[in-house]
């Protein structure tokens, strides 16, 4: 296969980049660089000439030609603007990166002949604040997004929607719940997994805001990879929550992952954040049902290989796989 992952060298779409590769495929990589890192690649430029990088803004119209003129069979589009909140911010920005940059990757996957675009939506944004009875939430669920992140994720899918009805471009849109695991970045707007990795090896106390009871559904990263291959070849015109089903706070987070690390350094509460969503959690169900996928990798397992991945970088090796 010839795929093209656009936001290729971030953590998530690095890691899609060497599951590809490993299994033998032809990957071209479009990222800008603003947030992914190169070094996320070292593993992939190894492999010769199967693998590429294009360093190319998907907010120009010269990404259209360069996806088009890839040929992939399937791009996988993960590129984004990925805060929330810089979208509350920077709405128009917001929109031009993850709505008009999302239009130019399908419309040059459909030029390029591409058989199908598996996107990452946002199943922590796009059904709105769902009310707690309602949880874990099933994909039938309405979609009222009260953030423009959220707003353009769900806008592109309806994008997807017209184009599949339009011209048969086929589609899997992956609502992906909260992401984690080796590469994420602990700084800025990261997953709270990583945060907190990041300032247990440094010794930093961690903080928790609010109460910490605050949910949300942390889901390993090689578990959504394994959904963005599954993706590639079943599921039609579909949109399938990719998380576990499982909430999870704050404060038990924390606890589990501070034994993983033999710290009994409590946490520092804060003000809590105004807007925070208080619970969160998709049912995956469909996904098994549409492309037969299920997380595998337990919650304590997958920050434990987070927090190896993490030391082992802060001592100058090699990280884990």
């Amino acid at each position: 296969m010839r795929a093209l992952v656009t936001g290729g060298a971030g953590f998530i779409g690095s890691t899609l980049v060497d599951r590809l590769l490993a299994e033998g495929h032809e990957v071209d990589v479009v990222d800008n660089l603003a947030t992914g890192n190169v070094q996320n690649l070292v593993g992939a430029q190894a492999t010769g000439d199967r693998f590429r990088l294009h360093e190319v803004e998907v907010r120009g119209a010269e990404v259209t030609d360069l996806v088009a003129a890839c040929r992939p069979e399937v791009v996988f589009h993960l590129a984004a603007q990925a805060d929330v909140r810089v979208s509350v911010a920077r709405p128009a920005f917001d929109a031009d990166v993850n709505l008009v940059g999302s239009l130019n990757v399908f419309e040059g996957a459909r030029a390029g002949g591409a058989r199908k675009v598996v996107f990452a939506s946002s199943g922590g944004t796009i059904y709105g604040e769902p009310a707690p009875e309602a949880l874990p939430v099933t994909e039938d669920h309405s979609q009222h997004p009260v953030s423009p992140y959220g707003v353009a994720k769900k806008a592109a899918g309806d994008y997807l929607f017209a184009l599949k009805a339009l011209h048969g471009l086929s589609y899997a849109s992956l609502a992906l719940a909260n992401v984690y695991g080796p590469r994420q970045d602990p700084h800025g707007e990261a997953g709270v997994v990583a945060i907190f990795a990041g300032r247990l090896l440094s010794g930093e106390p961690c903080t928790v805001f609010g109460d910490g009871e605050q949910t949300r559904d942390y889901v390993y990263v090689d578990d959504v990879v394994d959904a963005f291959v599954r993706g590639a070849t079943e599921g039609d015109g579909v949109l399938v929550n990719i998380g576990t089903g499982v909430e999870t706070s704050v404060n038990d987070l924390y606890a589990s992952m501070a034994r993983s690390f033999g710290s009994e350094q409590p946490a520092v509460h804060a003000e809590a954040r105004p807007g925070e969503l208080a619970r969160s959690a998709l049912d995956p169900s469909l996904a098994g049902e549409l492309i037969g996928w299920k997380p595998s990798v337990a919650l304590d397992d997958g920050t434990a290989r987070t927090i190896d991945w993490f030391r082992s970088r802060s001592l100058g090796g090699a990280p884990p796989a």
